[in-house]
């Protein structure tokens, strides 16, 4: 295994600090243990690091002319994949985690180096831009960096840099926007170019049913429509998803909590006024203090962003990988941008947590129900007159034609070593997929089953996992929830 590079003068020294907790948190999700997922990063950061001093010598000969390269940490971030893909060649594929072996060889991995006009429109926008602005926008959107934090880092005014964002993000809807246009295309999609730049323009635009349609069934035009609409929070999980490719999601997540935690949120007295005024603006507020002694603290980040659930009173988890394409037509389209978790000291009904999506493994029968159940789902008259020992918060993320998104949060009283959370819908709604826990439905009965890292919860604490699902004449919030087979108060 290589040793790290060693940096070249002060500026890689910090670079060196920032990226490599990047590269460690998103190759340990593509990896089955810490140790294989430090080896994979080593390596990886040596390959990505070499890249980048390479781009960066080319750009100096080139005496300014602007070459196609993508900002340090995503250029980093594909040395892990690249990497990745090296192993599973080399037959050190039962390294990695098998659903990223999966990926790795299908169609959806070869578009990454495949013909450059079929790669995904997220990695074509962001490389068609200055690095610069490219290094804004990611740092802002993908790393969730306050933008002060953004500011200092690259040299920028602190007063003008939400308007200097503003203006990127329109930079890259135009970048994306002649990508798509560029992009081999059938007649029908072709057909939907002009109707889909216009829908995605306006956050009030009602989408056609027939363009609402062909979006849910074409996965090239549904990362388009990812990437033009700026507005719905989901411009991160476009950029990730296109750039990143598998387990952007997951990385998002992880991103987050990371800095959330080396920023100090969800701690008594230590938000910072500035922070709190910037994130204002924001789609949800990181709260914090200034980042300091960034290469301890890094380690700091990384560790508590993989503990799982009620590890502590932050209540950061590990956010495990997605298992489908960020582009994928349910997902690119619907899916909020990450957002801040409370802390241990919360209310009952704790805010919601957005994770990202889990593995997807066979889930058993639904265990501990029938006592607390009667077989339509409905809680018993001894269970209900018990004290619930147990709240759900049950978020609608976000609706559109045939479905939906949706966020249970779940707090509980008492510490649990294993979970289950199931519920009734009402109107025949189906769950798709599932993250943060592995699902099993029979007819109107949804249970949910925590997954390997989250299973430990803290008395009073809460757990939380997202779907995607499915509805037809109603929506409406399902009913009887239980926790390991006891009844829960909704609320």
């Amino acid at each position: 295994m290589p040793d790290l590079p060693t940096p070249q003068d002060d500026t890689e020294t910090a670079l060196f600090s920032e990226c490599w907790d990047a590269v460690l948190s998103y190759a340990d999700l593509c990896t089955s243990g810490s140790l294989t997922a430090h080896q994979l990063a080593t390596e990886a950061f040596t390959l990505g690091m070499r890249e980048v001093r390479a781009a960066a010598s080319t750009h100096v000969r080139g005496a300014g002319r602007r070459t196609a390269r993508l900002p340090v940490i995503p250029a980093l971030l594909t040395a892990v994949r690249t990497t990745a893909a090296a192993w599973e060649a080399d037959g050190e594929g039962h390294r990695l985690d098998p659903d990223l072996r999966l990926w790795l060889n299908s169609e959806a991995a070869a578009r990454f180096s495949g013909p450059p006009l079929r790669r995904p429109v997220a990695l074509r926008g962001l490389r068609d831009m200055q690095e610069a602005d490219a290094a804004l926008l990611w740092l802002a959107e993908v790393e969730a960096l306050p933008l002060p934090t953004v500011a200092r880092r690259l040299g920028l005014e602190p007063a003008g840099v939400a308007d200097e964002l503003d203006q990127v993000r329109t930079l890259f809807r135009d970048r994306c926007h002649r990508a798509h246009l560029d992009s081999p295309m059938d007649a029908q999609c072709r057909s939907y170019a002009r109707l889909l730049d216009a829908v995605t323009r306006s956050p009030t635009a009602q989408t056609p049913g027939d363009l609402s349609r062909h979006l849910a069934t074409c996965v090239q035009c549904a990362e388009a429509a990812a990437c033009l609409r700026l507005h719905g929070g989901g411009l991160p999980a476009a950029l990730a998803g296109g750039v990143i490719g598998w387990g952007g999601l997951a990385y998002l997540e992880r991103r987050r909590r990371a800095t959330e935690v080396r920023l100090g949120a969800g701690r008594p007295g230590t938000a910072d006024p500035g922070d709190q005024e910037e994130g204002a603006g924001r789609h949800r507020a990181l709260r914090g203090g200034l980042l300091a002694a960034a290469v301890l603290l890094s380690a700091l980040a990384l560790g508590v962003s993989m503990m799982p659930f009620g590890g502590s009173g932050d209540d950061t988890a590990v956010a495990q990988d997605e298992r489908q394409p960020v582009a994928d037509p349910g997902v690119s389209r619907t899916t909020p941008r990450p957002t801040a978790t409370g802390s241990s000291s919360a209310p009952p009904a704790a805010p919601r947590t957005e994770g990202a999506p889990g593995r997807r493994k066979p889930d058993p029968e639904p265990q501990g129900t029938t006592s607390a159940t009667h077989p339509a789902g409905e809680p018993s008259a001894s269970a209900t007159t018990r004290s619930a020992r147990c709240r759900v918060a049950y978020e609608l993320d976000s609706q559109w034609p045939d479905g939906f998104q949706a966020t249970v949060t779940v707090t509980t009283d008492r510490a649990l070593s294993g979970w289950q959370v199931s519920w009734s819908f009402r109107d025949g709604q189906q769950v798709g997929q599932m993250w943060d826990a592995t699902v099993h439905q029979n007819g109107s009965r949804v249970t949910a089953t925590a997954a390997d890292y989250n299973r430990t919860v803290a008395a009073h604490g809460t757990l939380s996992f997202g779907f995607l699902g499915t509805w037809t004449d109603a929506n409406r919030t399902p009913h009887a929830f239980a926790l390991n087979g006891a009844p829960c108060t909704l609320g």
